[in-house]
């Protein structure tokens, strides 16, 4: 088991995350923040929690798939504002032939899911949705408004990365980012590393979704999920602790990480790591292409859950109602209040993973009180 790691000037973050389990004795969750490569905290509060377990972290599972297509851009094989039919053509059926790929991969293209729902065996294989996805007409005219697609931007991004590459997502993600990084955030988790994950515990039900609704499109309320006995379930939260889910690892919300692993995969693909003699690894995207991707391509009010939000190719991005970063950061948060990021403005890192599933995406959360009062230390320390 690691030791955790709290450098100097930043101990009043720790004391602020110590203190959310001293209010809330169920609180249990991990932090961890890498400063231009190097880890400069890496804690774990709660009772039974290190730093080294492991849990589902849901939709920021996009912001690593995303790190996977922005290396594509980078290598020129993909123009994010190309057509999506020039790589995947049965998409250009029902309208959707001028949809682009940085529209698709923002939440633009109003395609939140079947009114059927998918069935859990074509949400994993993904071909299976991707063809029934393609044959859809938008919920809207693509490009006039954005809505999150919860579960359908992981076959998206599934589909894309296979038809440029003839490789899956999680292939390459493993390539290029996990294993290089030596970092504990999995798209695709072995049996060998089962035993360090930690379930999500059930938060009961969501209260009531209209199933014809653009929510109830998004969050597959037709068709449901399966829970751990194989038996319909409509508890989104209990998706992770899907044996299945976790071994294929969905790009859009299969991950399963611990803190540590995500801030090191991030800080491995924008600013490099931190080697021994105090020299950095060469970063996997460069500064263009981190400025191409994270650049916002929708700004406003989410026309499927009406909160705020920003994307760029892939990744969110903060706003002044969830002001988690400078105006240069880019990542993803997820259901159970988990969020990491790069910040080039700040040269930082962040992730933030509860264990006892908590609100987030909102000023004011403690994922966002914990992203300033890292900032806070950093100018702190520069002030020196």
């Amino acid at each position: 088991m690691q030791q955790p790691i709290i450098a100097p000037r930043f101990e009043g973050v720790a004391r602020l995350l110590a203190e959310a389990t001293e209010q809330d004795p169920t609180h249990r969750a991990q932090l961890a923040v890498y400063l231009r490569g190097e880890p400069v905290l890496d804690l774990a509060v709660g009772e039974g929690l290190d730093t080294g377990r492991l849990h589902g972290v849901f939709s920021v599972s996009k912001g690593l798939s995303s790190l996977v297509f922005a290396k594509l851009i980078q290598d020129g094989l993909v123009d994010p504002a190309g057509p999506v039919a020039q790589y995947w053509p049965e998409f250009a059926v029902a309208g959707k032939g001028a949809v682009t790929v940085e529209q698709l991969l923002s939440h633009q293209a109003g395609l939140p899911g079947p009114v059927n729902g998918l069935d859990m065996d074509d949400f994993l294989d993904s071909r299976p949705a991707a063809a029934i996805l393609a044959a859809l007409a938008p919920q809207w005219t693509p490009g006039v408004a954005f809505g999150y697609h919860a579960l359908t931007f992981g076959t998206f991004i599934e589909e894309l990365v296979l038809r440029i590459t003839g490789r899956r997502v999680q292939e390459l993600y493993e390539e290029w980012i996990r294993v290089p990084a030596e970092a504990d955030a999995w798209l695709g988790l072995p049996e060998e590393q089962e035993a360090r994950y930690v379930p999500v515990p059930s938060v009961g039900g969501m209260g009531f979704v209209d199933p014809f609704g653009l929510s109830g499109l998004a969050m597959n309320s037709i068709a449901g999920f399966l829970d751990a006995n194989g038996q319909r379930s409509y508890d989104l939260m209990q998706v992770p602790n899907l044996r299945r889910v976790r071994e294929v690892g969905p790009a859009a919300v299969g991950g399963v990480a611990s803190a540590r692993g995500l801030a090191r995969a991030y800080a491995y693909a924008t600013t490099g790591l931190r080697r021994a003699d105090g020299s950095l690894t060469a970063p996997l995207l460069s500064a263009a292409t981190i400025a191409e991707v994270s650049r916002d391509r929708a700004f406003g009010h989410d026309r499927i859950s009406g909160n705020m939000k920003a994307f760029g190719v892939g990744f969110m991005r903060p706003n002044p109602n969830n002001d988690w970063g400078s105006a240069a950061a880019f990542g993803h948060d997820g259901a159970n209040g988990t969020v990491s990021f790069a910040d080039p403005g700040w040269g930082l890192t962040f992730a933030y993973l509860p264990f006892t599933p908590q609100a987030g995406g909102t000023n004011g959360c403690l994922a966002q009180r914990l992203t300033v009062a890292v900032r806070e230390a950093i100018l702190a320390q520069l002030a020196g």
